[in-house]
Formats: C-alpha cells, sequence, structure tokens
C-alpha cells in the first residue's frame, strides 16, 4: 500500500511563502502523476497543481504565477512552492498519486495576519 505523507503547512502571514512536501513509499514513483490538492470546509476539494512524470505542470488559474510543483524521483518527493499566499489559500492540502487512488492525511496552511 503506497503512502503518502505531507508535510510542510503552518501558519503565514499574507504575502508570505511556505513549500510544502510530499513523500511517497510508492515504488513506482517515478511513473505517476503526483497532484496536490486543497480543501476548505463545506466546499469541494480543488486540483491547485499536477506534475508529470517528466515534470510537464498544471496549474489551477487561482494559483498560477504564485505556486510552483516540482519533484524528486530519486527522493520519492513532490513539493509546492507557495509564494505570495493570500487568506483564500488557507486550506488543508493534500497530495495524490492522480488516477491510483492514494492520498496523504493532509497539512493545514493558514494565511492569517
Amino acid at each position: 500500500q503506497v503512502q503518502l505523507v505531507e508535510s510542510g503547512g503552518g501558519l503565514v502571514q499574507p504575502g508570505g511563502s511556505l513549500r510544502l512536501s510530499c513523500a511517497s513509499s510508492g515504488s513506482d514513483f517515478h511513473t505517476s502523476i503526483m497532484a496536490w490538492y486543497r480543501q476548505v470546509p463545506e466546499k469541494e476539494r480543488e486540483r491547485v497543481a499536477f506534475i508529470g512524470p517528466s515534470g510537464g505542470t498544471v496549474y489551477a488559474p487561482s494559483v498560477k504565477g504564485r505556486f510552483t510543483i516540482s519533484r524528486d524521483n530519486m527522493k520519492n518527493e513532490v513539493y509546492l512552492q507557495m509564494n505570495n499566499l493570500s487568506l483564500e489559500d488557507t486550506a488543508t492540502y493534500y497530495c495524490s498519486d492522480m488516477g491510483r487512488g492514494h492520498w496523504g492525511q493532509g497539512t493545514e496552511v493558514i494565511v492569517s495576519s
């Protein structure tokens, strides 16, 4: 069973930055499309960004230009660098291997002054 473990969330002021990490135990990580999602209570989970095995990326319009997804296939890790954070970015962030059904437990990001 693949385990995904997120880390790096926390409290940050508007305009600040955070870097989220997700470590995968999967042996086929290098072939997985990896994605970051976020969710706030009573709203649907939103896909923030995803990255293909070779590094191709796609971003949600709401984060394009502010967030950067990257991966290290040697370390089995995917990252989300979040810059210029706004109050609307407050959410629990999850990583997932798209289409394979594995999710992390989430890491909370709170943007507040």
